[in-house]
C-alpha cells in the first residue's frame, strides 16, 4: 500500500502549480490497513492538526464535542450506501463484476426513447444505469446473474471509458430491488474481512440511497456522540453527495493539474444553505464531515452554475466534479474531519490543499509512526 516517495524524500516545499501524482505518495505498512471498524464507532483514534501553528495532538474520536467551539456547525453527508457490486456471467461462461454507480438520465448519453450499443442496434432502455464493469463482454450483449439466473438479464450497452459501461436493465423489477437479493455492500478491494453487519458500512444518520461507497468520515458518529455535540453548542446540518467514481476513482494524470473528476449528484435543502451562510456571517465555524461534504458545500459556495432549484425552491439538486487540490481558495469550510486516504488519489490531494502539502506529509508520517489505523475502517483527523 505504498508508492515510490515518501515524506521523507521530499527536500522543501513543492509549488501548488507543479505538484505531480508522485507527490501523492507515502510509504504505509500494510497492516496499518483497517480491515474491520473498532466498536464502538466512536473509539477510533483521533489526530488533531492545528493549522495555524501545525501542533498534533493525539485523541479519541469521542473527545470531539471538547475539541470543537460551542457555535461550530458540523456538515455531514448523509447518504446511504446500496449493495452496488453483483456477479453475472456470459453466455461463454465468463465471469463478469458490476459495481452499479448510478442511474443513466437518456439526455446525458445522448439517446432518446431507443438505446443504440456501439453497433447501432437498439436496446431497450427501461432503465440504465453507469456501471463499473471488470471482465470484457461484447457491446449489446446479454449477461445472466450468477444469484438469480434468467431472473435478471442485464445487457452490457456500450462502453464508456474507464472501465464505465452503460447497462440496461430490461427486468420488470428494479436494480435497487434486484441488489437486494443480489448484491453486497462495495467494501473497497484493499478490505480482505467479510463484513458481519452489512450496517457497519453506512453511517448511523444514512438516509437517501445513493452511494457506491460510504462516506467514511461519518462512520465514526454514535447517537451518544450527537447528544454530547449538541450539549456541547455544536449545531449539525446535513447536506447530501451520492459517492462515485469522482470520490474514489485514482488519479492517472501525471500532472495533478491535468486530473479531472466525474460528476457526482448532490442534494442540499435550501434552508440548509441559508443557516450556514448565516452561521458563518456571525462568526460561527463551519465543519465539513469528510471529502464529499466539503466539495459539496465549496461548490455551493461558487454559486453552483449547475444546480437547479426545485419547483419549490427549497432544495438545490445538481452535480459537482469540483477537485480541490492545493492552491484552492476556501470559501466557506474552516475545519475537516477526515480519514486517511490513499496515495495518488483527490482525496489527499484535498487534504493537502486544506492543512498544506508539507504539513499533510508531516502528519500522515506522524499517523504512521504512532501506529493509527488507515482508509475506510480506519481511524480519523480533525483539521483547526
Amino acid at each position: 500500500m505504498s508508492g515510490p516517495g515518501s515524506a521523507s524524500g521530499v527536500a522543501g516545499p513543492t509549488p501548488a502549480a507543479a505538484l505531480r501524482l508522485e507527490d501523492l505518495d507515502y510509504l504505509l505498512p500494510e497492516e496499518l490497513v483497517a480491515q474491520t471498524p473498532v466498536e464502538p464507532r466512536d473509539a477510533s483514534r483521533l489526530l488533531v492538526c492545528r493549522r495555524a501553528d501545525g501542533h498534533l495532538d493525539d485523541r479519541a474520536f469521542n473527545d470531539l464535542p471538547g475539541l470543537l467551539r460551542e457555535g461550530d456547525v458540523l456538515v455531514r453527508n448523509d447518504t446511504r450506501v446500496f449493495p452496488a457490486r453483483s456477479y453475472f456471467r456470459r453466455a461463454t461462461g465468463g465471469r463478469i463484476e458490476v459495481l452499479f454507480l448510478r442511474p443513466s438520465r437518456g439526455g446525458e448519453n445522448g439517446w432518446g426513447s431507443a438505446l443504440p450499443d456501439a453497433a447501432g442496434a437498439s436496446v431497450d432502455p427501461a432503465e440504465v444505469w453507469e456501471a463499473l464493469l471488470r471482465g470484457r463482454p461484447r457491446p449489446g450483449e446479454t449477461l445472466t446473474s450468477e444469484a438469480l439466473g434468467e431472473g435478471w438479464p442485464l445487457v452490457a450497452v456500450r462502453p464508456l471509458g474507464d472501465g464505465r459501461w452503460l447497462v440496461a436493465n430490461p427486468s420488470a423489477s428494479p436494480v435497487l430491488e434486484l441488489l437486494k437479493k443480489a448484491g453486497e455492500m462495495p467494501l473497497p478491494p484493499y478490505i480482505h474481512e467479510q463484513l458481519s453487519d452489512p450496517e457497519r458500512y453506512q453511517t448511523t444518520y444514512a438516509r437517501p440511497v445513493g452511494s457506491a461507497a460510504a462516506p467514511t468520515a461519518g462512520l465514526h458518529f454514535t447517537p451518544t456522540l450527537d447528544v454530547a455535540l449538541a450539549a456541547a453548542g455544536v449545531t449539525i446540518e446535513t447536506v447530501t453527495l451520492h459517492v462515485g467514481l469522482g470520490t474514489f476513482k485514482p488519479l492517472v494524470e501525471d500532472a495533478l493539474a491535468g486530473n479531472r473528476l466525474h460528476s457526482e449528484t448532490y442534494e442540499v435543502d435550501a434552508a440548509v444553505w441559508t443557516r450556514l451562510l448565516a452561521a458563518r456571517a456571525r462568526g460561527r465555524r463551519v465543519v465539513a464531515v469528510g471529502t464529499t461534504s466539503l466539495r459539496t458545500l465549496e461548490h455551493l459556495a461558487r454559486g453552483a452554475p449547475d444546480a437547479a432549484a426545485s419547483s419549490d425552491s427549497a432544495v438545490f439538486r445538481g452535480e459537482t466534479s469540483l477537485f480541490v487540490r492545493p492552491g484552492f481558495d476556501f470559501r466557506i469550510v474552516d475545519a475537516l474531519i477526515t480519514n486517511f486516504h490513499l496515495p495518488r488519489t483527490s482525496l489527499l490531494a484535498l487534504v493537502m490543499a486544506f492543512c498544506g502539502v508539507e504539513q499533510s506529509r508531516r502528519l500522515y508520517a506522524h499517523a504512521v509512526r504512532e501506529r493509527y489505523r488507515f482508509y475506510s475502517f480506519g481511524d480519523a483527523m480533525l483539521a483547526l
